[in-house]
């Protein structure tokens, strides 16, 4: 199953400050904005997104139809065939994508530890 390009989505306290941290390990903004609470910063090896009250927790990240630059890929997984994959094999969603839609959705699942898991297809 490909789920997409992976990226760690941060739940930051001041996203100025937080931008100012990463940018200082080498990261780059590569897309969002700032005055609605989110960011996109990449490195050469890794993506994370900077989210000023948009999240509870700190979210690992899959987004379908993307490369690690955010550019739409010609062939992806739908989110939708990723959720009726993982729902054959028993995972318990927070949140579902509608099967009977296309286009850009999301779902969310909890790992074994609790940790958020969101795929989150914008395309």
């Amino acid at each position: 199953m490909d789920l997409g390009n992976f990226s760690l989505s941060l739940a930051v306290k001041d996203i100025s400050v937080s931008r100012t941290f990463y940018e200082k390990l080498g990261f780059e903004i590569i897309g969002g904005d700032a005055g609605q609470g989110w960011l996109i910063l990449k490195c050469p090896s890794c993506v994370i997104g900077l989210f000023q009250g948009m999240f509870d927790k700190n979210t690992l990240t899959f987004n379908p139809g993307w490369d690690s630059a955010g550019q739409t890929l010609d062939s992806f997984t739908d989110v939708r065939d990723i959720q009726k994959a993982l729902k054959a094999d028993g995972v318990q969603f927070t949140a579902e994508a509608d099967e009977a839609t296309t286009g850009p959705a999301s779902c969310a699942f909890l790992d074994p530890d609790g940790n958020p898991v969101l795929i989150d297809q914008h395309v």
